[in-house]
């Protein structure tokens, strides 16, 4: 049985501002995932945006790849 952290804080704006700055819709950076052997749908990536699912740490490892930036960018402001 697969355990899932609960979710308290949202990185969903997060993820949404690095998507966009990276300059990916949702369709084209799931393709990108699944190229890199990330296998995504865009409903689900929707999800992560939106706060209604947990992303799980094999997306955020990709998408820092992708991205370029340091895990840090993805919990940006969820100090608080």
């Amino acid at each position: 049985m697969e355990q899932k952290i609960r979710r308290d804080l949202n990185m969903g704006d997060n993820l949404k501002r690095l998507r966009v700055a990276a300059g990916f819709s949702q369709e084209k950076l799931c393709a990108q995932l699944q190229l890199q052997g990330c296998d995504i749908g865009r409903s689900t990536y929707a999800k992560y945006e939106a706060g209604e699912l947990n992303i799980r740490a094999s997306v955020l490892v990709q998408l820092r790849i992708l991205y370029g930036c340091s895990y840090d960018a993805f919990f940006e402001g969820l100090e608080h």
